[in-house]
């Protein structure tokens, strides 16, 4: 994988978006599913929950992460943004795995978060009964010196500032330390395992053909240049990828973006909608695909837009429903979040470039390499 920008690569962040399907399959070979082997003699049974502590694009992994341990391994697990932890820390828990997740390794916010963790349970008696995990792209890092143990993403080298790659490669490591620590609790059987293990190692091919459609997607960056604003609505597993989506729109392309649960959305931000304001609907084929079709039909009924990136299995009922679509792959809806993002990517890179704007160097934002 080159870290540097290709003479065939207008931007760093194109590059880095495409070079998805590699990073996922790196990050399976190291890992494999249920694989997390050096650290789980070390932690195990014993965590009754897990606290992550993030910013930004990590926290929205984190979020993801959320759902899966919580569904899938059955571990209560709460997620907090590090730059507000000084001012609302979480109760103490016993028996708790802290989780801290920076791409570089030295985002200050969660570097800080992690330290204050650290001096609370040391000054409650809780230290003992604690374990610190880091996840970042960059050995070495000052966050791999204070955790006990590092899970790395092994995206390699990520220019562009709204993070693309390292996000994805955050998620398989996620569901890889789900699967593990499921197995380890005994919350998953044998036959749902295999055929999340099967679907895991799908990924990456799934990855490329959702790239091969960016051309649709540039047509739709067409549609939505001119716009000030946009909703962005998922539900379930898919919620953060919503929120990591708005993320990526105002990051690169200055606009108006909001990510929202799909049910949420109904009780207030409704009222946001009109002709002017798009709404891109992420649905999966899983228990809420119904629910979010519904509120589709609601938000037209206002006037706006309506944008779906939809599982293949659905378009057939979704074709008249939606001004536009994007049809992904089919795949087990509890690892869609890692298809679901790219057509949003793709989409906010094009509306950017179309925009005359940096890509790779947003205004008022700096990032740590690695």
């Amino acid at each position: 994988m080159k870290d540097v920008l290709s003479s065939n690569w207008p931007h760093c962040m194109l590059q880095e978006i495409y070079q998805q399907p590699e990073v996922v399959a790196k990050c399976l070979e190291r890992y494999g599913g249920v694989g997390i082997r050096d650290w789980q003699a070390r932690i195990g049974e014993q965590e009754s929950e897990i606290h992550i502590l993030a910013c930004g694009s990590s926290r929205h992994a984190g979020l993801v992460a959320q759902y899966w341990l919580e569904q899938l391994a059955g571990i209560p697990t709460r997620v907090r943004s590090a730059s507000e932890f000084q001012e609302a820390p979480w109760p103490l828990t016993p028996n708790t795995l802290t989780i801290a997740v920076t791409q570089s390794g030295e985002t200050a916010d969660t570097l800080a978060a992690l330290r204050l963790e650290k001096v609370r349970r040391a000054q409650s008696g809780h230290i003992q009964q604690s374990s610190w995990l880091g996840i970042t792209n960059q050995p070495g890092s000052t966050l791999t010196q204070e955790v006990d143990h590092t899970l790395l993403t092994l995206a390699g080298s990520e220019i562009g500032v709204a993070a693309t790659k390292t996000f994805t490669a955050q998620l398989v490591v996620f569901f890889c330390l789900t699967l593990d620590l499921a197995v380890q609790r005994r919350a998953i059987i044998e036959e749902n395992l295999s055929q999340l293990l099967v679907a895991l190692r799908q990924v990456p091919a799934l990855m490329q053909q959702v790239l091969e459609q960016e051309k649709t997607i540039q047509d739709l960056a067409q549609q939505l240049v001119a716009a000030e604003h946009c909703i962005l609505l998922g539900r379930g597993v898919n919620r953060a990828i919503a929120l990591e989506g708005a993320l990526k729109l105002k990051e690169t392309t200055y606009l108006h973006a909001e990510g929202y649960s799909g049910g949420e959305f109904l009780h207030g931000p409704i009222a946001l909608l009109d002709a002017r304001v798009p709404v891109v609907t992420i649905v999966p084929n899983d228990s809420s695909s119904e629910v979010m079709l519904a509120t589709v039909e609601k938000a037209k009924a206002h006037g706006s837009p309506a944008i779906g990136l939809v599982s293949q299995n659905l378009a057939a009922q979704t074709t008249s429903l939606f001004d536009s679509q994007i049809i992904l792959p089919d795949l087990d809806y509890r690892l869609s979040p890692l298809l679901m993002v790219i057509p949003l990517q793709l989409l906010a890179y094009h509306i950017a470039v179309l925009r005359g704007l940096d890509v790779d160097r947003p205004r008022n934002i700096t990032k740590t390499l690695a």
